[in-house]
């Protein structure tokens, strides 16, 4: 399982800890990260994967969760989105 998590807010201490420590917990991994802090908002894309398959929904309501807790927007899409997307 991949996915794509994606973080947008106004930057605070804290939210690359934050979101680090939630997707450890959730049981994926951290692939690839990129982030970036423009005109003191803050930007990330993270690629995340799971030899497990994983329920999307419980992964959402988690992240919607953790954005509430930091004060950002943090959102999950699966990759085979992005794929199905290209390939048609």
């Amino acid at each position: 399982m991949k996915a794509i998590i994606t973080v947008v807010g106004k930057d605070s201490k804290g939210i690359v800890a934050g979101l680090s420590t939630k997707i450890a917990e959730l049981g994926l991994n951290i692939d690839d990260i990129s982030q970036t802090v423009l005109d003191d908002y803050f930007t990330m894309m993270a690629i995340v994967s799971s030899e497990e398959k994983k329920d999307f929904t419980y992964l959402r309501n988690e992240c919607d969760k953790l954005g509430d807790s930091l004060q950002v927007k943090v959102n999950i899409q699966s990759t085979a989105i992005f794929d199905a997307m290209y390939n048609l």
